[in-house]
């Protein structure tokens, strides 16, 4: 059985997905979930389901990414994990913390990568008159958002939309995809997940 640990920052809706899909004959279940900010509202999520969680508030190294991500690295080595996923972990990571977990890290970007890496993405898509937006699993390397793609799920733009609309339609896609490419990802699947967005698609 595969152990997994998420990083988050916020509410962790990718987290619930991902944890509620490490059921029955999965081959995966969570070990930790670990966050930047004590108070995210995915730690309290977590422990309610019983799953180990850890913070290390960013705050306080004041801009220095390396003492953080050294403080950051001590509750990950104490869980062992196999494969760390980061589901709306709002810190970028330093290429010395990503060699020691390299191939066994994914993240999620809502963003039909390579375009819109980054920050802003849908209002960025939105300026650029994209009629398809969607979003992607990828691999982590040092290079933003620019690992290995592991699946992508394709989203409509839709007349009216705004960045908070299209956000909205690309997350419920997010809680399909993330899911599916975790449970081909620790059967040493990297063999893409192609997803389309559909009218029956439901927020979640």
């Amino acid at each position: 059985m595969k152990r997994v640990a998420i990083l988050l920052s916020g509410g962790g809706s990718n987290m619930a997905r991902l944890v509620q899909s490490m059921t029955g004959d999965h081959p995966a279940r969570p070990c930790l979930v670990l966050s930047n900010d004590p108070n995210a509202g995915g730690l309290v999520r977590a422990r309610n389901w019983g799953i180990a969680t850890a913070a290390v508030d960013h705050r306080p190294f004041a801009g220095d990414r390396a003492a953080f991500e050294a403080a950051l690295s001590g509750p990950l080595r104490a869980a062992r994990p196999d494969v760390i996923c980061l589901a709306g972990f709002m810190r970028i990571l330093t290429g010395d913390f990503i060699a020691e977990w390299e191939g066994r890290m994914l993240n999620i970007h809502p963003s039909l990568l390579p375009s819109y890496r980054g920050l802003r993405t849908h209002a960025r898509a939105l300026e650029a008159g994209e009629r398809d937006v969607g979003c992607t699993v990828h691999e982590v390397i040092p290079d933003l958002d620019a690992g290995p793609i592991l699946g992508q799920a394709r989203v409509p733009v839709l007349e009216g939309d705004d960045p908070a609309t299209l956000a909205a339609r690309v997350l419920t896609m997010e809680h399909q995809l993330y899911p599916a490419v975790l449970y081909r990802y620790v059967l040493g699947d990297r063999t893409p997940v192609i997803m389309d967005w559909t009218a029956d698609n439901r927020a979640s």
